[in-house]
């Protein structure tokens, strides 16, 4: 009897991932089936949330297969219908020129679908390509800038006060002299070493590339704030990501640059987030640093129900079950769901997010980024732990993006 019951408790364990990708179930024969490919985590639970109302009014069976970030860009990547065809998909960033010079996403205007301007303009700017929508901005995942509030206030500071690199570098080192750590940061990949470090470079008002994407590595503004990266590094170590937060919220750390899904702050937690200014100094210029990881949503190009995939869409993208999207642990790109006093009072956070999406960018628009934070990484992490000089690394790094990519720009 022991072993039938064990045996029974295992089979609906097993179920329980399968019915939970199907939502709300149409009680009619479904007109339709549309299938979505989604990051899994917070961000599909985000969509996952505004899908019920929209099967039962248009009575559409949805599939939603949650995938990790690599096999969500081969399925889309490598997308040409028939047994794996998908109809709506989201869409990192960093895929847009990929996805567009391959042909794999629709044009939304085309579908009679447009953005309105209660999305923050900044979040706007890698959805179009000559002049067509593609994509439009969902989740908006950002970087922001983690503090312990106790070791912030110990260095007379409020999170008010924070408003240049300079602050950080201070409120770091009074945390390394009280013998804590100071500023954490992820070194494990080539990626996250690069966007680690990509808040500080734009807050120097420098970039990775030029306007037609030509590498920029070799230049005062990137060795100026590597030099100061470099200096933050010291207070504090290297660490991924549960282990930062972790050190940052015991008081171990004072700061670290993340990202708003890693933790949600409370009006009694240790630990908060701010955006950054993007100025170097109190004085200095501001410039957008908050660095964008926002994931979009787009529809799939060899999709044989474009226009319901359209409905949905535009559906997914209605302000009002955005701000419901809220409480299932979604961030919308939006004013009227980031600056709504009610949900502020509930969620403080948010007003962070929002200045931080105001004042963002995204990384850059190119079909081998990949390949080009790979290089840049690796110089990176050699300079970082004092392997090689900071000029002479970054001049290596500039060297070899300009061979890799056939430019030829000039160090500076």
């Amino acid at each position: 009897m022991r072993t039938n019951s064990i045996i029974r408790f295992a089979i609906l364990f097993l179920m329980v991932p399968v019915l939970s990708c199907r939502n709300a179930i149409p009680k009619d024969k479904p007109e339709a089936t549309l299938t979505l490919l989604l990051r899994a985590g917070a961000y599909a639970n985000a969509v996952k949330a505004g899908l019920s109302d929209f099967q039962t009014e248009t009575n559409t069976f949805v599939v939603v297969k949650e995938l990790g970030e690599e096999e969500l860009h081969r399925k889309v990547a490598e997308s040409a219908g028939g047994a794996d065809a998908f109809d709506l998909c989201m869409v990192d960033s960093s895929w847009m020129a990929e996805f567009t010079s391959k042909n794999v996403l629709a044009e939304l205007d085309s579908l009679g679908f447009l953005l309105d301007d209660d999305i923050i303009p900044a979040t706007k700017n890698i959805c179009y390509k000559d002049g067509h929508l593609f994509v439009a901005p969902y989740y908006g995942n950002v970087t922001v800038l983690l503090f312990n509030k106790i070791i912030v206030k110990e260095a007379g500071f409020r999170p008010d006060d924070i408003t240049s690199i300079e602050d950080i570098e201070k409120i770091c080192k009074f945390s390394k002299k009280r013998h804590n750590l100071g500023f954490m940061y992820r070194g494990d990949t080539a990626n996250n070493i690069v966007v680690d470090f990509l808040p500080i470079l734009r807050s120097f008002g420098g970039w990775v590339v030029d306007e037609d994407n030509n590498p920029t590595i070799y230049t005062k503004e990137f060795v100026a704030a590597l030099r100061c990266y470099i200096e933050l590094t010291k207070t504090g170590r290297s660490a991924k990501k549960d282990d930062l937060t972790a050190a940052i919220a015991n008081k171990a750390a004072a700061m670290g640059i993340g990202w708003p899904g890693w933790y949600t702050p409370t009006r009694n937690s240790t630990m908060d987030y701010i955006a950054l200014t993007g100025k170097r100094q109190k004085n200095s210029a501001a410039n957008n640093a908050n660095i964008y990881g926002i994931w979009t949503l787009g529809i799939s190009q060899f999709s044989t129900e474009k226009e319901r995939a359209a409905k949905l869409l535009s559906h997914l993208m209605d302000r009002n079950v955005q701000m419901a999207s809220l409480g299932a642990g979604g961030v919308p790109c939006r004013y009227s769901s980031l600056r709504n006093e009610e949900y502020l009072r509930k969620y403080p956070q948010y007003a962070a997010v929002c200045d931080a999406l105001e004042n963002g960018v995204y990384r850059p628009v190119m079909e081998r980024w990949n390949e080009f934070y790979a290089i840049l990484g690796k110089h990176m992490k050699e300079i970082i732990e004092g392997d090689m000089p900071i000029r002479d690394g970054l001049l290596a790094a500039q060297r070899e993006l300009n061979e890799a990519f056939g430019t030829s720009a000039s160090p500076k």
